[in-house]
């Protein structure tokens, strides 16, 4: 049971991104050129996931997940090196390719071989996140 809501949930996701034109690297540089050629129509896209995962996280306080176990509780993030930098790698690769890894993943049935080299290109720097990671804070604790 919990396999097949899964595979629902990832493919009205999938469909969702398709839909709103997350997987148009086109649109996507399009939203990011605030000072070129802006095109605001993603705003929609961000509104209609922001609003109801909002009221989401309201719901489900009270409430059990489907399929067992229990909701995570929301996360105090600090604002620290690692943070900081994953937002500014994540950031310029989502403005250099116009993908991050869902719309990545969706694209790749039509995406052609960029799409392909993409994801492997995120697969790549994802196993070496982590060690790259541990330098980091060793740099940021002789600091």
């Amino acid at each position: 049971m919990r396999f097949l809501l899964a595979l629902v949930a990832g493919a009205l996701f999938g469909a969702g991104l398709f839909l709103s034109g997350m997987t148009d690297t086109t649109k996507v540089q399009g939203w990011l050129d605030v000072f070129g050629n802006w095109d605001p129509t993603l705003a929609f896209v961000m509104a209609g996931a922001i609003l109801p995962m909002a009221v989401a996280w309201r719901l489900t306080a009270a409430r059990k997940p489907l399929t067992g176990g229990a909701f995570p509780a929301p996360s105090r993030p600090e604002l620290d090196h690692r943070l900081i930098t994953g937002s500014v790698l994540f950031g310029m690769g989502w403005g250099l390719a116009g993908l991050c890894p869902g719309p990545a993943m969706a694209s790749l049935s039509y995406g052609g071989l960029g799409g392909v080299i993409f994801l492997v290109s995120m697969m790549a720097g994802m196993a070496l996140a982590p060690g790259i990671g541990g330098k980091l804070d060793r740099l940021a604790s002789a600091a």
